[in-house]
């Protein structure tokens, strides 16, 4: 989410700047159970999968793969959902492309990063499963997918360089070559039906789904009601909740309507509210991801976090008001987010063309620039100027970043040098 109250960013041709706030990833009603009563089902399937984002494609996929009959449904015109949209970035230990970039790195060492990220609040057990079976996702999307992932970059709070980036720099890369092996296998995802139930039956067990076909998103009387049978299994794969204000506020009263959202449009959260009614149990719903990348400047995703995570390690991060750094770059996301939600307002990420080119992919530089989110700028007295930064403490400290650069070494917040 980006807390609105600064517009303008900027970036130019030596100094490039862009202002930061903080991005993240709807309210409970009645909790009456959802009984099997004496429905006539219109449609079957053996296994129902709600959400056509990275997980509920490659649990349809594995689904087909096993020999089940699928349905994949979506109540947004498009498939993705927020997995569609993000910057195609594949976190994974002990890879093929690491070896070759000569980093040393291993399940155990990204374990770690999880927990230490997660203030040892992680289910152990779980976070373990996704550091060990890391390497094998990533091969599964290359060799099963056909996707692609030729370059190596690093991001806040790990380790090492892990993160590995698609062709397209985003998220499209996968969801696209996951609906072609959909189509492949005769699966379609089928748009524009919302659930508005899980049915379960007289031993709790959930057996389908009602939906609203034809959904039109915002009307919540469009569409007719329509009864899927699931004979093995409901699979929930439908987002999060950062769109439900209210939702969220419960969780992190913080978020209020004045932070703007990353996410799609349809993050709402009533999948996950209706299986709350049945009796699941959610867990950490308060660690709401918050993207300390985003800009005010724009709508949703946008190209700002594609240009600021690229350049953590390789440039400071200022407090406009003071004019200093306040936060370690390469620190984890919750604590940068944290931090600048401390400051109040959004910040500035400021860097150097040599760091620019070395790091951001063209076509985002060039989108972000075309609208106004990055800016250009000639001096560094320019972009105090911009942006009312008190102009000697800035000077100062580009200066004190400069010098810990040389040495590769930050005596202030510790941030990794790259």
């Amino acid at each position: 989410m980006a807390k609105r109250a600064i517009g303008r960013r900027d970036f130019i041709r030596g100094i490039a700047a862009t202002g930061l706030a903080v991005a993240g990833a709807s309210v409970l009603s009645g909790c009456a159970q959802s009984g099997e009563e004496s429905i006539k089902w219109d449609e079957t399937a053996d296994v129902v999968v709600i959400g056509s984002g990275f997980a509920g494609l490659a649990a349809a996929l594995e689904a087909l793969e096993a020999g089940a009959t699928v349905k994949v449904i979506e109540k947004m015109p498009n498939p993705g959902g927020n997995s569609i949209i993000n910057g195609g970035d594949f976190a994974a230990a002990g890879t093929k492309l690491q070896a070759e970039e000569g980093v040393k790195d291993s399940p155990e060492l990204m374990l770690q990063d999880m927990l230490k990220a997660g203030l040892y609040l992680n289910h152990v057990e779980k976070a373990r499963i996704v550091a060990e079976k890391s390497r094998e996702a990533l091969e599964w999307s290359m060799d099963y997918l056909g996707a692609e992932f030729p370059r190596l970059t690093y991001h806040g709070g790990h380790s090492v360089p892990r993160t590995h980036q698609t062709a397209s720099a985003s998220g499209s890369e996968l969801i696209n070559k996951m609906i072609a092996k959909l189509k492949e296998k005769n699966v379609k995802v089928e748009l524009n039906r919302k659930v508005v139930r899980l049915i379960s039956n007289s031993e709790g067990r959930v057996i389908g789904v009602e939906v609203r076909d034809g959904y039109r998103f915002g009307d919540e009387e469009s569409g007719t009601p329509l009864f899927i049978k699931a004979s093995k299994a409901v699979v929930l794969a439908a987002g999060g909740f950062a769109r439900d204000i209210q939702m969220r506020t419960i969780h992190d009263p913080r978020l209020t309507d004045e932070f703007e959202s990353t996410n799609q449009p349809g993050a709402t959260g009533e999948v996950l509210r209706e299986a709350l009614k049945l009796g699941a149990m959610d867990v950490h719903m308060d660690w709401i991801q918050l993207g300390p990348w985003a800009s005010p400047d724009e709508k949703g995703f946008g190209y700002v976090p594609l240009f600021c995570e690229r350049l953590v390690g390789y440039s400071p991060i200022i407090n406009p008001k003071t004019g200093k750094r306040f936060v370690n770059e390469t620190g984890n996301r919750k604590e940068r987010a944290d931090a600048i939600i401390l400051i109040g307002e959004p910040v500035v990420h400021v860097a150097d063309s040599y760091a620019v080119n070395r790091q951001v992919v063209p076509e985002t530089l060039e989108a972000g620039l075309k609208n106004g989110a990055i800016r250009k700028f000639s001096s560094l007295e320019e972009v105090a100027d911009y942006y009312k930064i008190p102009l000697q403490p800035f000077l100062a400290e580009i200066k004190r970043w400069n010098s810990m650069v040389a040495k590769g070494k930050d005596d202030d917040f510790n941030c990794k040098i790259l």
